[in-house]
């Protein structure tokens, strides 16, 4: 499969995706700037098949309008729940469909938590599963919030039931770049973690935005999949009786970080 990755320089960081198919054209993941997207489309010499909106939050689906409109392209597909707030929603997608692209199919996993409108593409080659489009439910070092539209419990329940369970050489492609931030935030809870603070001295010399991790480092440098580690439990306050509750404690804390 065939990914480029468009990093927009706004204060929320956001990352587009361009994903090819088999033939000629493209499908658009969460266009933030539609005519700076466009003219990538172009310069690949491609055609947009479709925008696929990973939820409905503005920043995720500013970009559509414009977009449709250069290109000429009628089709927006998302969750259900995007119908009426993601512009040019043509189509819903729903759990296991299969979306034919270069090299396999991405696979639709709805992902509430962040919002209940959440879904996230599970690239596979065959039955091997290769990469994931997380949106804002998973971000490197990080998971995302639940403040606008969401519920913390069921974000747990989508991480821990989708998320841990991907091979470790699956690779994350998040909605954002938080990876310096995330970082910063796994050393305030696990000053010991040695692969983070490897991992932040990496990021501060070079450049987050072109940087990508897999499941096998995010279970190094991640909070929100080291649950098992003693000194992060022991550095929190509250119910840590339960791997969903210490998550429960995380994210409480980054909310404020």
């Amino acid at each position: 499969m065939k990914i480029h990755q468009i990093y927009t320089n706004s204060p929320l960081r956001n990352f587009t995706y361009l994903v090819e198919d088999s033939v000629e054209g493209v499908y658009c993941i969460d266009p933030f700037d539609g005519e700076e997207v466009f003219n990538s489309i172009q310069n690949l010499g491609k055609k947009l098949i479709a925008i696929i909106n990973t939820h409905e939050h503005p920043d995720h689906v500013c970009g559509n309008e414009k977009l449709l409109e250069l290109s000429g392209c009628g089709e927006v597909w998302a969750h259900i729940g995007a119908k009426g707030i993601a512009p040019g929603f043509s189509r819903a997608l729903v759990q296991d469909e299969l979306i034919e692209v270069a090299g396999g199919s991405l696979e639709v996993l709805v992902t509430p938590g962040h919002t209940f409108s959440h879904i996230c593409l599970l690239f596979k080659e065959g039955h091997k599963q290769k990469a994931i489009f997380s949106g804002d439910t998973v971000f490197n070092a990080g998971v995302g919030h639940v403040r606008l539209g969401g519920e913390v419990e069921t974000l747990y329940k989508t991480i821990s039931s989708t998320f841990y369970e991907l091979d470790d050489d699956v690779i994350l492609y998040p909605g954002h770049d938080y990876l310096e931030n995330n970082l910063r935030f796994t050393l305030d809870r696990e000053p010991s973690n040695e692969f983070a603070k490897n991992f932040l001295e990496l990021v501060l010399q070079s450049d987050s935005t072109k940087m990508v991790t897999n499941i096998e480092k995010e279970k190094l440098m991640n909070s929100f999949f080291r649950f098992d580690k003693k000194e992060l439990v022991d550095n929190l306050v509250g119910d840590t009786s339960s791997e969903k509750q210490v998550f429960l404690r995380l994210r409480e804390l980054r909310n404020n970080w």
